[in-house]
């Protein structure tokens, strides 16, 4: 169970303003330690460079969406083990059952509480210390 603190986390949107709200609600739970990317092409980029604890990324978004994200991080072996949370305007049980098979963690609907991201981390990660 790794301190908050030490969560090295990339955010993925395309929406400058909802990447704000999820950076604003990560550091409210000691997460402080992030990047940002707009598109799965840039996360790419940057996770190829600097890997992370964990990716929060955009269903759908332009270039590359968030299940393209998800498969390219699940195929490259340094990147692989890397925790994926998908985030969804959408509760679409179809989007919800690709993502699991290609490997996600987890998943959060929009619009979203700082709590609910909280129990969706440490449903993957244990509790935050």
């Amino acid at each position: 169970m790794p301190a908050a603190s030490a969560i090295k986390t990339l955010i993925v949107d395309d929406q400058q303003t909802m990447r704000s709200l999820i950076r604003t609600s990560l550091n409210a739970l000691g997460i402080v330690n992030t990047r940002e990317a707009a598109d799965g092409e840039d996360a790419l980029r940057s996770l190829v460079g600097l890997p992370v604890n964990l990716v929060i990324t955009d269903f759908n978004m332009p270039k590359l969406d968030g299940l393209g994200l998800l498969r390219a991080i699940r195929a490259h072996p340094p990147t692989a083990k890397t925790a994926v949370i998908m985030l969804t305007g959408r509760a679409d049980r179809e989007l919800v059952q690709r993502a699991v098979q290609f490997g996600v963690n987890n998943y959060l609907v929009k619009p979203f509480t700082t709590q609910t991201l909280k129990e969706k981390i440490e449903a993957v990660f244990g509790p935050l210390q």
